[in-house]
């Protein structure tokens, strides 16, 4: 691509032209704004968690698990847009980096946000954060349009279709409630899902490192992934001071921590995803948002599982022990079709994952019998057994489809 460079000797400086970084970059690693800017993103996915369980725990499932996919995706698309934007056109001067400050402010006022969109339905103050944010992006894209000669056309494609969907969004604020107002959400999230495919078909490709890509999937699932630990530290410790450590409470803990070990193993099993067309890529980025969206809700189900077994939530033992399972069994289903999708690790052995995703439905189901505590424990255990299964598979010399 003849108007990329490397990015080298930029850091910091009042100004840089935003032209395309290169696709083959070595050595290529996260940079510490990037860092910093997810640290944001810690308390949105904190936020949206905690309302969950707060809903599971009131027995309002069907509503909690709404409202907690619609912020959960605001939070995901932004984060997922700057990713790949900051892939291809990271300059890291003095404008990028308070373009990125007011994304970080968006960021917050969107996770303030959150517990009236759970309570009331109240969708605006989320809608605020997500408009701040996304204006934000819409400017950085008119800066590569002006500097990168051969994105432009791309970049101009994601600056208007941005902006015309964030102008659906704050109309959909007059919405009426009830079933308009989420016929009109799910039209425009359709609307921002198809601006990236839109905008990156025929030649306008934007120059994204693949290798970047996913080291900040690798980096953001592992967010989540402490996300869980802390709401089920927080739990185990609320149950502790109540009543004392329980077996219930132990089983729960040891569980819990086998869920998250045993996930973060199978995610990082095998090879970098092979993101070499549109599709693949699309593919892989969109399906990340069922895989963060449930691990982050392992934590909230694994609180109202302790909160079902101490008796102090409005929700039965088998609806508390498929709190858990339900999200636990969608990593596992979606990791394997993603695995499968981008030739990595484990993609030969998609069918251990499904069958574990089998086993852990089937455990949640069986809550009343094993106890919520003795659930979790044996779904961590199912997830230890299918990641063991996988490993000697892959050291037996049967396909992984690197």
């Amino acid at each position: 691509m003849g108007d990329t460079d490397t990015g080298a000797g930029r850091t910091g400086v009042l100004r840089g032209a935003m032209r395309g970084r290169d696709p083959g970059e070595e050595h290529r690693a996260s940079t510490p704004l990037e860092l910093l800017f997810d640290l944001t993103f810690v308390v949105a996915v904190s936020q949206a968690a905690r309302q969950l369980h707060h809903a599971l725990a009131e027995g309002y499932i069907g509503s909690g698990v709404a409202s907690y996919a619609a912020v959960f995706f605001a939070i995901w698309w932004a984060w997922m847009n700057f990713t790949w934007f900051a892939s291809a056109y990271d300059t890291d001067d003095v404008p990028y980096r308070l373009l990125t400050l007011l994304q970080m402010a968006g960021v917050l006022v969107l996770a303030a946000g959150v517990r009236s969109v759970f309570e009331d339905g109240d969708f605006a103050v989320v809608v605020v954060g997500y408009v701040v944010m996304r204006l934000a992006m819409i400017t950085q894209w008119l800066r590569a349009a002006v500097a990168h000669r051969e994105g432009r056309a791309g970049a101009l494609r994601y600056a208007s279709g941005v902006a015309v969907v964030q102008l659906g969004w704050i109309a959909r604020l007059w919405a009426p409630p009830g079933a308009w107002a989420w016929t009109t959400f799910l039209v425009l999230v359709a609307a921002e899902l198809a601006v990236p495919a839109w905008a990156e078909t025929g030649s306008r490709r934007t120059p994204w490192h693949p290798g970047h890509i996913a080291e900040r999937y690798g980096l953001f699932t592992i967010i989540v992934l402490g996300e869980v630990i802390l709401a089920s530290f927080t739990a185990i410790q609320s149950a502790v001071t109540g009543r004392g450590l329980s077996a219930s409470v132990l089983l729960t803990a040891l569980g819990g921590l086998l869920l998250v070990f045993g996930l973060w193993w199978i995610y990082f099993t095998g090879s970098d995803a092979v993101l070499l067309t549109l599709r693949t890529a699309l593919t892989w980025g969109y399906g990340h948002y069922v895989v963060f969206a449930a691990l982050a809700a392992i934590g909230a189900g694994t609180e109202a599982a302790l909160a079902a077994s101490e008796h102090h939530a409005h929700l039965s033992i088998r609806a508390a022990g498929l709190a858990v399972a339900i999200p636990v069994a969608l990593v596992l289903l979606v990791l394997g079709g993603l695995h499968r999708a981008t030739r990595t690790g484990a993609a030969g052995h998609a069918p251990l994952l499904t069958a574990g995703a089998l086993v852990v439905l089937v455990l949640g189901f069986c809550a009343p019998s094993l106890g919520a505590g003795g659930a979790v424990l044996g779904m961590g255990l199912a997830v230890s057994v299918t990641l063991a299964a996988h490993l000697r598979a892959s050291r037996s010399g049967r396909p992984s489809a690197r």
